[in-house]
């Protein structure tokens, strides 16, 4: 006191006696805190924000991830790009294998596919003068080359009807004539008789080549008929059918005398083999029917030629015919679409020829550090050699997380990283990888998860300790309390609500989860309330309270007969007071 006289005597007297009442009050407002033996409470208010929902978990970081390169295909490499130890982006050429012909496979293709543009380009441009001048021409000119075609297979046809008698009838005369022995007996008659006792197969081979005849001959007799009847003026038609039935005689013509022959070879045999004298005028038959053969034969094949030729040109007037008439008219809507088809068939074998082309190169799939290069140029390689290891310099978070936690993880939910090592830094990451087998240890079930780091950082390194903060919920714009303030009976949940309060002051020392925390005495009243999601500090409230009401989080003194007491701080002073009225602290 005497030390306050003094200050009095010391300054001026007003600032004096307003160090001296605010002693007072001081202690006045002690003195008043201690006889008052109401309730207190820490108090916050209703807010609307966003509520994050995370689940936690630790691990290591992973070691970096690796993978050994190997070429799609085999050859030579002609070109090395890295050394070992060198960083590289994603893309980078390892090395190049001889892509010579692949090379000249696309050359080709983007040839063909500027060839496909070009025609597709000349269908959608309309005809001009020159161009109809120069189809119509080539359309003459086939039509001049049918009409030669028809006139050669008359001439084919004329040239057979030339030896075609003498094959008849000369075939006729060795078949049926005397000229083999005695007069009583036909040629074919006395050479199946000579062998019957010898080879009884005989009978049927002549047999042949009695009825091989007799269709032969009919089939010319018919044949020439018609031959008689057409003329160089015959319309197509006729001569078509002309050259058809000519040939058809022919053939059996060839086969009439391919029988004779068997017969008389069979008999030729048949003496030879036992020693016995072969006739002279057999071997001499045989000569005639080998004439007859290939004069048959050559025949056949200009009737043939004569035949296809006459198709061909028929072929080609119809597609020029019809060319005459698109330039004239103009490409139809099927014609633009088959040439445009044409056009992506040939885009697509550029691609191909390209994909295949790049094959040759052997790339980062990555950017990374080339852990080894195992070849060098020269190097024949196959799709087993391992032309070098590449190591990634993503990070990787591994984690083991419970069956109930990991049930709330998702891909792609975002992470936040801090480690035991690195107290001062934070980064973020993405879950990319949840196990779906868990692993069971003593009955505890858990799940590796794996989190990519979004950034890299030289300060984390391998087998370093790391907590993942994942987030799994976020909702945005809700009414939020702390936790401690929801209250729960039953199947009841609720809040003490504090009405008429006129705050005075913010203590968020006392209440760590409310921020807007507040200390007041008095009455209460319960309020039901529909809570929602909950994270480790603040729970949200669907329904029951508004914002901006103020509820009880917790108690923190009482009188001395309460079963809550607790002690506040000395600032306020001990707790007091009545339950009848609810007092703010000054």
């Amino acid at each position: 006191m005497n030390k306050i006289f003094q200050l009095v005597l010391g300054h001026k007297f007003i600032s004096s006696m307003a160090i001296i009442l605010l002693i007072l009050g001081g202690y006045w407002g002690i003195k008043a805190w201690a006889n008052d033996d109401g309730v207190r409470y820490i108090l916050a208010a209703v807010e609307r924000g966003d509520l994050v929902v995370t689940v936690s978990a630790s691990g290591q970081v992973s070691a970096s991830n690796q993978i050994d390169l190997k070429p799609k295909i085999s050859g030579d490499v002609i070109w090395v790009g890295v050394k070992s130890g060198q960083f590289v982006k994603a893309g980078a050429i390892f090395a190049q294998l001889d892509a010579r012909e692949a090379q000249k496979a696309v050359r080709d293709a983007e040839v063909n596919l500027e060839n496909s543009k070009i025609a597709l380009a000349k269908i959608k441009k309309p005809a001009d003068a020159l161009s109809l001048l120069q189809a119509e021409n080539a359309l003459d000119e086939t039509e001049e080359n049918l009409t030669q075609a028809y006139e050669d297979g008359l001439n084919a046809v004329a040239d057979a009807f030339l030896d075609f008698p003498g094959i008849v009838s000369g075939l006729q005369d060795i078949l049926y004539g005397h000229e083999a022995g005695s007069s009583s007996q036909i040629n074919m008659a006395i050479y199946h008789d000579m062998v019957k006792a010898y080879n009884d197969t005989v009978t049927s081979s002549k047999e042949d080549a009695v009825a091989a005849f007799a269709t032969a001959k009919n089939s010319y007799d018919e044949s020439f008929k018609v031959y008689k009847t057409a003329t160089r003026f015959s319309n197509e038609t006729t001569v078509e059918n002309l050259i058809n039935q000519t040939h058809s005689s022919g053939k059996k013509n060839a086969e009439a005398v391919k029988n004779a022959d068997n017969l008389l070879g069979l008999v030729k045999d048949e003496l030879t083999e036992r020693g016995l004298a072969v006739p002279s005028i057999l071997n001499t038959h045989r000569t005639t029917l080998a004439d007859y053969t290939e004069k048959t034969n050559g025949h056949l094949k200009n009737l043939l030629g004569a035949r296809d030729g006459i198709t061909n040109y028929k072929r080609i007037v119809l597609e020029k015919t019809e060319a005459v008439e698109k330039l004239k008219t103009g490409a139809d809507n099927l014609d633009l679409a088959a040439q445009e088809l044409a056009v992506r068939q040939k885009e697509n074998s550029l691609l191909d020829a390209k994909e295949k082309l790049a094959d040759y190169y052997i790339r980062a799939p990555f950017e990374g550090m080339v852990g080894r290069l195992d070849v060098k140029k020269s190097d024949a390689v196959s799709t087993a050699t391992i032309i070098a290891t590449l190591i990634t310099t993503q990070k990787i978070a591994e984690l083991s997380l419970n069956e109930l936690d990991v049930s709330k993880i998702k891909l792609g939910q975002k992470t936040k990283l801090s480690f035991d090592a690195l107290e001062d830094l934070n980064l973020t990451g993405t879950v990319s990888e949840i196990d779906t087998l868990g692993e069971s240890d003593q009955g505890v079930v858990t799940y590796q998860v794996k989190i990519f780091f979004d950034a890299d950082n030289e300060l984390v390194k391998t087998g370093m300790s790391v907590t993942a903060d994942i987030t799994t919920e976020v909702k945005q714009n809700v009414l939020l309390v702390p936790n401690g303030a929801v209250k729960t009976q039953g199947n009841r949940r609720y809040v003490e609500v504090a009405d008429n309060l006129e705050p005075v002051s913010n203590r968020a020392t006392l209440a760590q989860s409310a921020p807007t925390a507040q200390i007041a005495s008095g009455q209460s009243r319960r309020q039901d309330v529909e809570a929602g999601l909950s994270n480790d500090t603040r729970t949200e409230i669907v329904s029951g309270l508004k914002e901006g009401d103020l509820i009880i989080v917790r108690t923190v003194g009482a009188n001395n007969n309460s079963s809550n007491q607790s002690s506040a701080p000395s600032l306020f002073g001990p707790p007091g007071g009545s339950r009848g009225n609810i007092r703010l602290q000054r």
